[in-house]
């Protein structure tokens, strides 16, 4: 039965349909048409679908979009195309199918502001949980070692 959720996403208030259990990245995909956060697994395993909520990158395929009344989220469009992990992304053209990017810039944002100073390896593990099949790892590094040289 679907109940009124009221949700914050990327700062602006919304009031949408949905079953209790309906998962946050449907909820972001077909009510508010924000095409950042992917369907990939449905599982949490492969990173396509991260968001942050309340700041803390979450795979929201997995996440019931009733839990996240009262709590911010923000996907990718919510950063928009200033971000400086955006920005190196772009510079170092980690993307080449692009469909892993939005789960790799969420996930390096997150990681960014718990480790402002990563070195190669921390960065490897950090976005190890993401899983790119196009093979740009090199690049999403390199971008996110420049987007942490950027903000030093």
């Amino acid at each position: 039965m679907a109940t009124k959720v009221s949700l914050t996403v990327n700062g602006k208030r919304h009031t949408v349909q949905s079953a209790p259990d309906t998962k946050l990245l449907y909820v972001l995909r077909n009510e508010l048409d924000l095409h950042g956060p992917r369907f990939g697994c449905g599982l949490s395993q492969c990173g396509a679908c991260t968001v942050h909520i309340d700041g803390e990158a979450v795979r929201s395929c997995i996440v019931p979009a009733s839990s996240v009344a009262g709590k911010k989220v923000t996907t990718l469009e919510g950063l928009g195309d200033k971000h400086p992990v955006v920005e190196a992304f772009i510079s170092e053209s980690a993307a080449q199918c692009g469909y892993c990017i939005n789960g790799m810039v969420m996930q390096s944002i997150a990681f960014l502001k718990r480790n402002p100073r990563p070195t190669e390896a921390q960065i490897k593990k950090a976005l190890n949980a993401n899983i790119c099949r196009c093979g740009t790892h090199y690049r999403i590094v390199n971008a996110v070692k420049a987007a942490a040289q950027a903000s030093a």
